[in-house]
């Protein structure tokens, strides 16, 4: 390569070229001003922008004061990534983001290229970095650097090289911005020095030849770079200085033949993160065309991850972009990448111990396919798609926050590189399609910026600070949308958001006084532009459209000072906003959001109300408010005239105190309102329960008069006089509403339940209410403690009212007395329910005689209806339709009494078990006596069902020749042929048939198990080992060496072999109780853990471990000639791995056995049965559940030597 000019300025560039022979420029197109005389190359490229103010790169984790309004100025480095606490934010149609980025042109930068195109040939813009400085390069093989002021620093190269070379396809700047490597289309690589624009180094066999460079990168480390050409290769480029020679030595990390990569992204980390512990290895990503491939460079190389992006469209770009980001406390590298229209993204981390871990995130799907990726911050990407649309998108939220149309830009594309076009287009078909739509090198990010080239400009995106995008909205006049915008920020909900506080309480208090001037602004805004002429109902609805959304958020931000002194006055100017204004505060004091009104709005507010008819208003908002500010004189005289007795009430609950202290003399006007109220109010009373329900005027009467107990005469005598009135009112109440007035009662009237009782007459009334009152669903505070009589009166007024309730509440309450709940039930007539108490006395025997004699009541009562069946044609039709009715009801006796024996039967013995058993067997055979004749074959077939069904319940408990001797000596059994009890013995002899089998099969069953078990085990501990080589993995040796001592041979189950003194000089082996257990040494070096550093427990639990480990004694050679071939045996104790197997094993078989709990559920149908062909003591466990049983091994086959 010529040496490029010494100065490099553009002074020895422009003497060079002749601009007199350059054509005329299009100086409308160019915004070119006239001037007499062409000026200088220096003076055009060097040219200030005085328009625009200096162009400043600027770093998120150093935030620009120029960026930050002044209230933020202490926000911390990592305020702008923290995850603000989420809170319920205002309720809106749709979140409102707002102008997420701001976008600004470059004009110096723009104006520079485009002119150093036309007037040095400098070609047009194909690459551009950043970082300190701005690199573009250009067609024609020129780099032209540029500072923070657009000034043009340095023009490295010339057309002469370029013509050589070809165009500038890559560039790359270091970290610390000293170097600047540029990549060519015909595959040279240079580096400059950015302090004195000197060329380094010129590298030209760094990758085959024939290829063009489509990326080259620094990586953190000072001395390594990467670099990709059109072959799919990628290659890393280590940079040295020996005897003052600079070389580069190049390795190839990635093969074309193995699947072409067209992207590679080394991790850089700022200043901040130098010492993160994922910095040190020098991580690389590369994209390939089916997959993705995470490598670590240092220090050594090291693939960490693979994965293959699935089914994508083959014209799709793959993208890759890096972020460190906060995770659960701990900011890791993120991988973002792409194919398509799914964004997935990797965490990368380093545990406690040392291990690295690739973890897949959450994938964001998209509708759109994307030719650009990057970070704006850790949690905000900026996408390019196909249609070159910028789509900003929150990651966490997976939100879409903006989308900006970037067509006008007319990106740059790198499509000629990727075809190769400059070395004869020697590439595949797939990496040249994939070429058509990329932009690797026109698209480039640094600190939270990002930039796009252009063919004629450079466009730099930012984000906007949290204070800039709300007074966005307010250029727009959108007031709705700027306060929802920054309501998001006071609740910590926004999106992307920049400069405010992390601190909760400060960033609430910043946006509040934001808030609070946007208020103010909309509400002299709407007061400007409001119609002055016109219909009403469109200045109302243009008020209507404010005054809420104001009212709304002064009550979120509690500023009702800001609401009722500063926006109420401006509205009260005119005289529709002041109506819409009051008319709005109905609602919000209904639902009690205001609870408290100054003195003129109040008045005001009353007023108008009454102005307009709407008392009923006035009603519902005085009832939910502090009246102590009002007048109260007013109020009541208002409330009087208008018959607002509710108001009223609460007037004097609320506000009597006050009133009495200042108009004691006026006293009396209680006395009329309770006269007023006994002969006008208490009709209303009943109307207002009647259709709405409401009970709180009345409770208001009562807590009144409870609370207004003074020492000497007054609301006192009142009380005394009027509570006879109030009792006899809760009559008429429980009739409407029981449950009601219970609550009322409960709550206000605990003292006096008893004499309310008494004087309810009606029993009937008297059930429903005692039943609301003593109903266990009631809230705490009014659930009653009564005596026991009470709760025996309920019992008595369900026996007559409601007998099916009964006993859900004897099982339900605990408070009644046992004796006198029999009584009752006995003289009731509710044997269901006697019988239950008598259970639970204690009285087994009482409750059975009980439901034995209901029983007998039906099954005579059917046997009288089964034979009046039996009369003629005619006369039985009436009798015929109750007999199934009647077996329905003896079926549920039958069912409550087989159920009360079986509950008892457990806790007696076998003579008292037969006195329950027999006489209920009795009670079910002899009605079959009655019953004879052909239409009576219906129910007696249906009481030999339900006797058999008894037999079957008490053969649990009774044993079978008892029963069977039992039912012989019946009459209705005893005579006649043997067929007539055949069933029911066969029916018995099957259940136990049955019941016989179904053991032998399970204890088969539990028995094959438990020897295949067994035998499994054996076999894997008695496997014999074949070692994969013939000689150690640590010394490599022959493992039968020559020398005259003796030595132990190991072998595991992954076929490694070593000597014993090997292993224990790597110190592989835990010393147990009695010997050493050992681990492969190999295999554990394998998963990336020294031996010696794991635990002895994972040790035993780690693949390369064997079940049975072998050791062999090794003879020394040339001793014992004959020793040759012989099988030395080892020992056939078991070590601590097989010992923890068989541990396992047992464990498994935890608990009683599946036999011990088929024994115990056999056990359960009667002790006394017999009948079983292996019995088995109740509770006996598992083989497996014995501590002390002992496995027996075979030693482990013989080894040959």
């Amino acid at each position: 390569m010529a040496e490029s000019p010494d100065s490099r300025s553009l002074v020895s560039a422009s003497s060079q070229l002749n601009l007199m022979e350059i054509e005329a420029i299009d100086d409308k197109e160019f915004d070119i001003p006239q001037v007499d005389t062409p000026p200088t190359l220096e003076s055009i490229l060097n040219e200030p922008e005085e328009e625009d103010e200096p162009f400043i790169l600027e770093d998120t984790c150093l935030l620009n004061t120029e960026n930050i309004d002044a209230h933020s100025c202490e926000t911390s480095s990592l305020s702008v990534y923290v995850h603000l606490r989420r809170r319920k934010a205002v309720e809106t149609n749709a979140t409102v983001h707002g102008s997420v980025l701001r976008r600004n042109l470059l004009k110096g930068i723009s104006a520079q290229i485009v002119s150093a195109a036309d007037k040095v040939d400098a070609g047009l813009p194909t690459a551009i970095t950043v970082s300190n400085v701005i690199a573009v390069g250009t067609s024609h093989g020129l780099a032209l650097v540029f500072d923070q002021n657009q000034a043009l620093r340095l023009c490295l190269g010339t057309t002469a090289t370029g013509a050589e070379y070809g165009a500038v396809s890559a560039l790359s700047i270091n970290h610390d911005c000293t170097r600047l490597l540029c990549g060519f289309a015909k595959g040279q690589i240079t580096m400059w020095d950015l302090a004195n624009g000197k060329l380094l180094r010129t590298i030209t066999d760094a990758h085959p030849p024939g290829t063009a460079i489509l990326h080259v990168k620094f990586t953190d480390h000072p001395a390594l770079a990467v670099c990709n050409d059109s072959g799919g290769s990628v290659f890393e480029l280590s940079f040295r200085r020996v005897m003052g020679m600079r070389t580069c030595e190049s390795r190839c990390l990635f093969s074309g033949s193995k699947g072409e990569v067209c992207c590679v992204e080394p991790l850089h980390a700022g200043p901040e993160l130098k010492d993160h512990p994922i910095t040190h290895y020098s991580l690389l990503a590369m994209a390939s065309l089916t997959k993705i491939l995470l490598i670590g460079l240092k220090p050594s190389l090291k693939v960490w991850m693979t994965f293959p992006y699935g089914k994508t469209d083959p014209a799709s770009v793959p993208l890759l972009a890096w972020q460190f980001v906060a995770v659960q406390k701990t900011i890791n590298p993120v991988l973002a990448f792409c194919r398509g229209d799914t964004i997935h993204f990797l965490l990368v981390k380093k545990d406690e111990s040392g291990t690295i871990h690739v973890i897949k995130q959450r994938q964001l799907q998209l509708n759109c396919d994307l030719i650009s990726l990057s970070w704006i911050n850790p949690r905000t990407l900026v996408l390019m798609d196909s249609t070159e649309k910028l789509r900003v998108v929150d990651r966490p939220s997976q939100e879409e926050l903006e989308t900006v149309d970037m067509a006008e830009l007319q990106l740059v594309y790198n499509s000629s590189h990727f075809k190769s076009l400059a070395t004869g287009g020697n590439v595949s078909q797939a990496l040249a399609l994939v070429g058509e739509k990329t932009c690797y090198q026109s698209v480039c990010s640094y600190a939270g910026q990002i930039m796009y080239l252009g063919t004629k400009s450079v466009h730099i995106m930012t984000l906007r600070n949290w204070r800039e995008r709300v007074d966005h909205l307010l250029k727009q006049e959108k007031f709705m949308e700027a306060l929802s915008l920054a309501w998001s920020f006071h609740e910590g909900t926004g999106k992307a958001v920049l400069g405010l506080f992390a601190d909760p309480a400060k960033r609430k208090g910043v946006v509040a006084d934001k808030m609070v001037e946007i208020l103010l602004q909309y509400v002299d805004r709407s007061l400007k532009k409001c119609p002055e002429q016109g219909k009403i109902q469109v200045m109302e609805q243009h008020f209507q459209d404010m005054v809420p959304v104001t009212v709304d958020y002064c009550l979120l931000l509690q500023r009702t000072d800001l609401l009722f002194n500063q926006i109420y006055p401006r509205l009260v100017e005119n005289s529709v906003a002041r109506g819409v204004f009051l008319e709005s505060l109905e609602p919000y004091i209904l639902s009690e959001r205001i609870g408290c009104l100054t003195a003129p709005v109040m008045r005001d507010l009353l007023s108008y109300f009454q102005e307009n008819g709407m008392m009923d208003s006035v009603e519902g908002c005085l009832v939910h408010m502090d009246i102590t500010n009002l007048d109260i004189q007013q109020v009541v005289q208002m409330c009087w005239d208008n018959q607002l007795y509710d108001a009223m009430i609460y007037v004097f609950n609320s506000g009597m105190n006050d009133y009495i202290t200042y108009r004691n003399s006026e006293i009396h006007i209680i006395f009329v309102l309770m006269k007023r109220l006994i002969q006008i109010v208490m009709p209303t009373i009943i109307f207002v329960i009647k259709k709405n329900g409401k009970m709180f005027l009345l409770v208001d009467l009562r807590t009144q008069l409870i609370l207004r107990k003074y020492s000497s005469g007054g609301l006192a005598d009142v009380m005394n006089a009027h509570w006879y009135v109030i009792v006899s009112l809760l009559q008429d109440l429980v009739s409407i509403n029981s449950a009601k007035t219970a609550e009322l009662v409960a709550v206000h009237f605990a003292d006096q339940v008893q004499p309310i009782i008494t004087s309810l007459q009606d029993d009937c009334l008297a059930f429903q209410f005692l039943k609301c009152l003593l109903n266990p669903s009631l809230s705490p505070q009014t659930v009653l403690k009564l005596g026991p009589d009470l709760h025996e009166l309920l019992v008595d007024l369900l026996c007559q009212f409601s007998p099916q309730q009964v006993i859900a509440f004897l099982k339900t309450s605990q408070d009644y007395r046992l004796e006198e709940a029999i009584q009752i039930t006995a003289k009731h007539k509710l044997h269901e329910a006697t019988a239950y108490l008598l259970e639970k006395k204690g009285d087994v025997q009482g409750a059975f005689e009980v439901l034995l004699q209901t029983l007998k009541g039906k099954l005579h009562k059917l046997a009288l209806e089964g034979s009046e069946t039996d009369k003629p044609d005619g006369e039985g039709e009436e009798t015929g339709d109750e007999v199934p009715s009647l077996l329905q009801r003896v079926e549920e006796a039958l069912h409550d009494i087989i159920a009360l024996c079986q509950r008892s039967s457990h806790g007696l013995n076998q003579q008292q078990r037969e006195a329950l058993w027999f006489p209920l067997l009795e009670a079910m055979m002899s009605p079959q006596k009655l019953l004879k004749g052909a239409n009576t074959k219906h129910t007696s077939e249906a009481l030999k069902e339900l006797t058999m069904k008894v037999l079957n319940s008490m053969s649990s408990f009774i044993a079978p020749p008892a029963i069977i001797q039992r039912i012989l000596q019946d009459p209705v059994y005893g005579k006649g042929k043997l067929a007539e009890i055949q069933g029911l013995i066969l029916g018995m002899l099957e259940t136990f048939n049955y019941e016989q089998t179904l053991l032998e099969t399970t204890t088969n069953l539990l028995n094959s198990d438990l020897h295949w078990s067994l035998s499994h085990l054996r076999k894997a501990v008695s496997r014999g080992l074949h070692p994969r080589q013939d000689h150690c993995n640590i010394c490599l040796q022959q493992y039968k060496r020559r020398q005259e001592s003796e030595e132990e041979i190991i072998i595991f189950s992954c076929g490694h072999l070593y000597h014993c003194q090997c292993l224990q000089r790597k110190e592989v082996g835990v010393l147990s109780e009695r010997q050493y257990s050992w681990s492969c040494y190999k295999c554990t070096s394998n998963q990336g853990t020294r031996p010696a550093d794991r635990p002895s427990a994972e040790s035993s639990r780690s693949c390369s471990t064997s079940l049975a480990q072998t050791k062999v004694m090794s003879t020394p050679h040339g001793i014992v000639a004959e020793a040759h071939g012989r099988k030395m045996l080892t020992e056939a104790t078991l070590d601590a791995q097989q010992t923890q197997a068989w541990d396992h094993f047992r464990t498994l078989y935890r608990g009683p056995s599946r036999l011990a709990v088929l024994t115990e559920l056999t056990h359960s149908h009667g002790s006394e049965r017999a009948g079983l062909s292996n019995p088995v003591h109740p509770g006996t466990g598992s083989i497996y559940h014995s501590e002390n049983v002992q496995l027996k091994l075979s030693p482990p086959p013989l080894v040959e030597e």
